[in-house]
């Protein structure tokens, strides 16, 4: 600003900016104050600067600026912004490529996020690259909610968002590929996906032997459901036969047991639905393929033909709640199998007495025919450390169970465990399994570790101090004999899950036999249990110890993130 005259008094002036860029104009006053001891004919004494206001990219901006009063000097020029890289989102056989349109000397930065609910994002990939770029996205990587930003490396750019692949079949495909149900502690569970979708959730019954999946409406009734939010079932007990189902514009996409695994395969029970209406008034119906039959009834159906027995059932106690919504009714589920074994026990004995024959025929004409047919019995010992590691060890026998492996774990024996006592079923499974030439599997932890060395140190622990349904500790009073005595190789492997237990912090009687790290040491610890009885190419072995480890991997995962999970432990010093 030039001065032409000095006073005494401050000098002042306005000074007006004004910025023109198609479509829009902006106007600026500044009020400049300049002392007057400062104030010297012919010189510039200071400068001004302004640097907020915007403009579109590749806009020619022009910037005028005078004082008021004026004073000799305007400021009058136009200045072209950095133009915007052009997108082109084409076809690259089954991927997508990126054609990014700039020129060879400008520079910008690529973003490539999933757009989440709320506005949130979640950053996938970023770069800054000098133009023209040509980038390949592969069909696996779509998603509905993956989009792009991009940006010239200027100061204040203003940043450019596309989202191309909002309706591209490819996209929602791998989406729902990806969507996955997680079950949390205390009957929590979320639907986890990458991006927020629209999706309703409804609890099913799966009866064992196939059909459909029979939705309940109570106790979850059919909602839209929101993407990574924690929820909880309403339920007061669990049950292998309980599935999920979630359906996207009534198409189903995702159905999973979840508790299939910690609870066991599918059981042959009945599922009882109890109606409650005005004046304290019930009605029961047996959920069934074809409906809910009404009990009691004279239709020619199995549910109605037990009608009387199941009712007598419920009334005594031998049915378990499942769920109570007060005024709406309740679940039920009610044992068959002892009408089942009642009313065609002649048949089976019949039947058994055929296989008796035919068994011992075999065996004299071909002793090898028996290991291919039946599988190899597999004991599963563990110490209860919590839901989440019984959840891994669930997940693990359910997997070695889909094998040729006949498995037997306490989570699946509760009611024998609980009527014979731990010591007597753990020394009648034992007996068992090794008089058929199976193998005994010490699945440890930390704190089946830590119980063995108090047991090796100073005798048995106090009853109190453990859970009364642990077989563990009542295991060791068996195996321990035979690790003492040298009796256990040939018949026991020592297993311990990877990042929870190493190997070497396995009490060393236990370190007798082969001590094998799930999954990593997965096809050797395959390879143990089937022993020599079945020998199996080194693919089909891979292919098999693949599968246990991919079943197991996501318990092991929810035991980690588990609250009171089992922490690691480290080796002996």
């Amino acid at each position: 600003m030039e001065l032409g005259e000095s006073e005494n008094a401050p000098l002042q002036a306005q000074v007006v900016l004004s910025f023109q860029s198609y479509p829009t104009t902006r106007c600026v006053l500044l009020e400049v104050q300049v002392p007057a001891a400062l104030a010297q004919p012919g010189q510039s004494v200071g400068s001004a600067v302004f640097d907020c206001f915007e403009a579109a990219l590749g806009a020619e901006v022009r910037i005028w600026s005078y004082t008021q009063p004026r004073f000799q000097k305007e400021l009058n020029l136009t200045q072209q912004l950095p133009a915007l890289p052009w997108l082109n989102v084409s076809a690259d056989g089954d991927d997508v490529r990126l054609v990014l349109d700039v020129s060879e000397e400008q520079r910008f930065s690529l973003l490539l996020y999933w757009n989440q609910a709320q506005g949130a994002s979640k950053p996938r990939w970023h770069s800054n690259l000098t133009g023209p770029q040509n980038i390949t996205l592969s069909h696996t990587d779509l998603v509905p909610c993956l989009c792009i930003q991009v940006w010239p490396l200027e100061p204040d750019s203003v940043r450019t968002s596309f989202c191309p692949f909002r309706k591209d079949p490819r996209a929602h495909r791998n989406l729902w590929r990806t969507a996955r149900l997680s079950l949390l502690p205390l009957r929590n569970w979320k639907l986890e996906a990458p991006c927020s979708l629209q999706a309703e959730v409804v609890l099913c019954w799966q009866a064992p032997g196939g059909g459909p999946c029979q939705p309940l409406a109570p106790p979850m009734l059919r909602e839209n459901v929101t993407m990574n939010k924690i929820l909880k079932f309403p339920l007061l007990k669990e049950h292998p036969n309980l599935c999920v189902q979630v359906s996207n514009w009534e198409k189903l996409q995702i159905q999973e047991c979840p508790w299939a695994d910690s609870l066991g395969p599918l059981k042959n029970d009945v599922l009882l639905v109890e109606t409650r209406g005005p004046q304290d008034n019930r009605s029961l119906c047996a959920l069934e393929p074809h409906g809910c039959t009404p009990l009691p009834s004279r239709v020619s159906t199995r549910a109605a033909r037990l009608g009387e027995q199941l009712l007598q059932d419920l009334h005594s106690g031998q049915c378990v709640q499942l769920w109570d919504g007060d005024d709406l009714g309740a679940l039920w589920t009610c044992p068959l199998d002892k009408y089942i074994h009642r009313r065609w026990a002649l048949v089976w004995l019949a039947c058994l007495l055929l296989a008796a024959v035919l068994f011992v025929f075999l065996f004299l004409k071909k002793d090898r025919v028996k290991a291919p047919t039946r599988g190899r019995a597999v004991l599963l010992l563990h110490s209860a450390d919590g839901a989440g590691f019984e959840r891994a060890v669930g997940a693990l026998a359910s997997a070695l169970g889909r094998l040729p492996l006949r498995v037997a774990v306490d989570l699946w024996s509760r009611q024998e465990l609980s009527a014979q006592g731990p010591l007597a079923w753990v020394h009648g499974q034992r007996r068992q399994t090794l008089q058929e030439g199976g193998v005994v599997v010490l699945l440890f932890s930390p704190g089946a570790a830590a119980l063995c060395r108090e047991w090796l140190q100073g005798g048995a622990a106090a009853p109190g101090n453990h859970d009364p349904h642990d077989a563990f500790p009542a295991s060791l009073n068996c195996v321990l004999p035979d690790f003492l005595q040298g009796r256990a190789p040939g018949c026991y492997v020592v297993a311990c899950f990877d990042g929870l237990l190493p190997p070497d912090a396995v009490p060393a009687p236990f370190r007798a036999v082969p001590v094998y790290s799930l999954p990593s040491q997965m096809p050797d610890f395959l390879r143990c249990l089937q022993g020599r009885r079945a020998s199996r190419p080194g693919r089909l072995l891979a292919d098999r110890a693949e599968q246990v480890s991919r079943a197991l991997q996501p318990a092991l995962d929810s035991c980690f993130l588990s609250p009171g999970a089992p922490g690691p432990v480290t080796g002996p010093e």
